[in-house]
């Protein structure tokens, strides 16, 4: 049954041929890869006037100066990664920059934080998506969280069916956004060239507000920083273009982050010219809505428009999140399942992995965007901060056109993110605190995995020295419960590969004259294999097998012979049959893999009704 409803929820699975057919053009690429980017319009504006209005509503002009700076760093990491695609297009974006250039330490810390920030790109976008749901159709408010976690497990599913699928669903909901809010904008300000639209600031531009300190604006400007979250997401994603891949892939994020300042900076001058403040009823690209286009379809559209798109946004993390991962799993920081395939030649393990973690971050955090914003912002910014700094290192080592000029971009790019790094500490450090606790535990679990992998790798590799080892003969254990077609089958096959068969039973208290039966019957059917029927007063069947076993092959070790305990079981004709009998054979099996000296085989006896 799981395998019917895998291929309906999935797909048909796909050949490793197929692999070009799924990678991107530009146009699927921008709606697959820029919808967090493009998305963050929705909140960004409102994070700026939600700190400026805490002193007054005269504040939020300074939310123009504020969007200001938010374009001149825009444009400095738009331009550092154009030049990570080009000099890095495998892939990995800021973890693979800050490793080669910085060294693998400061590369996991890049790489945990992209991790986790992916997670919670997941989370914040699918939590506004839900918000904007809830502002439309109030009555749907309090179901917010189960709604959140719906989307979640549905981009889920697009994603593992593969990109050219995901690709060609979120075409849609991230080309209506775009249209509407060209349209909404444009309109606006012919609306208000024409004075059609009355200017209702709180405040003129330049404004003495009373209270207004460095520190207030500072932690404005940081908040919209979160407009600048999912920019990166084209470097990381680069194998999934179309050839050729660095071009596509840097013209790709030349035009999304283009749509993003304008949207940016349309958005923040018409929510200071209507002297729109954020509220909990409704937000504030809503508000802008109403006011430009009035209570009709124009404004559901821009709703469900919005609604859409932040939705979706969740998928640039799916798309980016498991390429990070087969990176680290490459350089055997991360389990190496993360490096595996699944159906539709996505990576599957990676997909699932995020949607966990990001349904767990909106249940630990109550679905509200608000409180996750702050650390989502960290968890970008640390990677900016490293990545731009590793390209002044790449830049003074590989010189190159124009390689100074290109060094000064990303300095100033480094500059500005390390300077915001430390405002969201300062400012922000009740939201912030817990990428404090989560980043040492992931560099503790990375280099565990790493040191696993190492020691492994150590000890199965062939040396000169290396020589197989000769055995003398061969013990096998046949495990028996009943004399059955299963035992028969099992003692035969055992006779065939081993010198000196051993057949094992343990009895318990219950059924003394069964158990008597048992041994009797087995005597007669294969005499010439010795029966030890073993005695289990607490009814444990493991241990005593481990403990009888472990005799014998001490004495096969003294004898040099292999040892080989042979389990029996029977397989149902059909799966689901299996949950109706015991599976002692998988705890047997269990205990008996943890005996170096053992070597642990199954006989399987298959059904035929």
């Amino acid at each position: 049954m799981w395998r019917y409803l895998k291929r309906l929820l999935i797909g048909k699975p796909l050949k490793t041929t197929d692999e070009g057919n799924q990678q991107l053009t530009k146009f699927k690429a921008l709606a697959l890869l820029s919808s967090d980017a493009l998305s963050s319009v929705a909140y960004g504006t409102e994070q700026i006037t939600a700190v400026l209005i805490v002193l007054s509503a005269a504040a939020t002009w300074y939310a123009l100066p504020a969007a200001g700076i938010v374009l001149v760093l825009l444009f400095a990491i738009t331009m550092s990664y154009r030049q990570i695609i080009n000099a890095y297009p495998s892939g990995g974006g800021a973890y693979i920059v800050a490793t080669k250039n910085w060294g693998t330490p400061v590369g996991l810390v890049a790489g945990g934080s992209l991790l986790v920030d992916y997670m919670l790109t997941v989370a914040v976008s699918v939590t506004s998506g839900t918000e904007a749901i809830t502002s439309a159709i109030p009555y749907l408010r309090e179901h917010s969280i189960a709604i959140s976690i719906i989307i979640v497990l549905f981009i889920m599913t697009l994603n593992l069916r593969g990109m050219r699928e995901s690709a060609s669903f979120l075409t849609f909901p991230v080309y209506l956004f775009i249209t509407i809010l060209i349209s909404m904008l444009i309109w606006g300000i012919f609306n208000i060239v024409t004075n059609n639209i009355q200017y209702n600031a709180a405040s003129p531009i330049g404004g003495t507000v009373p209270g207004m300190t460095l520190i207030l604006f500072l932690k404005a400007f940081s908040a919209g920083s979160s407009s600048l979250t999912g920019v990166e997401a084209i470097s990381n994603a680069v194998p999934n273009f179309k050839k050729p891949k660095r071009r596509n892939a840097a013209n790709t994020l030349a035009l999304m982050a283009l749509i993003l300042g304008v949207f940016f900076t349309g958005v923040t001058f018409l929510s200071y010219y209507l002297g729109v403040l954020p509220n909990n009823k409704e937000t504030v690209l809503s508000q802008i809505g109403m006011a430009v286009f009035g209570k009709g379809i124009f404004y559901y559209l821009l709703q469900f428009s919005t609604a859409m798109i932040l939705a979706v946004a969740a998928n640039t993390g799916f798309s980016a999140f498991p390429i990070l991962a087969y990176n680290l799993a490459k350089d055997k920081f991360m389990p190496h399942m993360y490096m595996d395939k699944g159906d539709r030649l996505a990576y599957s393990n990676g997909i699932i992995s995020l949607a966990v973690g990001a349904i767990v971050l909106i249940l630990i955090f109550h679905g509200q965007t608000n409180l996750l914003i702050p650390l989502y912002a960290v968890g970008v910014f640390v990677p900016f901060t490293l990545s731009q700094s590793g390209m002044i290192i790449h830049w003074f080592r590989e010189k190159g056109k124009n390689w100074i000029l290109n060094s000064l971009v990303n300095l100033l790019g480094a500059i500005i993110s390390f300077l915001l790094v430390v405002f969201l500490f300062l400012l922000h450090f009740q939201n912030v605190w817990p990428y404090l606790v989560i980043m040492p535990v992931l560099l503790f679990a990375f280099q565990k995995i790493h040191n696993h992998y190492i020691m492994v790798a150590s000890q199965l590799r062939l040396s000169e020295e290396a020589s197989l080892h000769d055995y003398n003969g061969s013990t096998v254990i046949v495990l028996v419960s009943s004399v059955t077609h299963v035992t028969t089958g099992a003692i035969n096959y055992a006779r065939s590969i081993g010198d000196y068969v051993i057949a094992m039973h343990v009895s318990f208290d219950e059924n003394p004259k069964k158990e008597h039966e048992t041994a009797k019957e087995f005597k007669e059917s294969f005499p010439d294999v010795r029966f030890v029927d073993l005695h289990s007063s607490y009814r444990s069947v493991a241990t005593p097998v481990l403990r009888f076993c472990d005799v014998i092959a001490k004495n096969s070790a003294e004898k040099n012979y292999s040892m080989t305990v042979l389990v029996p079981q029977f397989v149902p004709r059909k799966p689901w049959q299996n949950i109706l009998h015991n599976q002692t054979s998988l705890r047997l099996r269990a205990v008996l893999n943890s005996r170096e000296n053992i070597i642990v085989s199954t006989y399987s006896y298959h059904l035929k009704k």
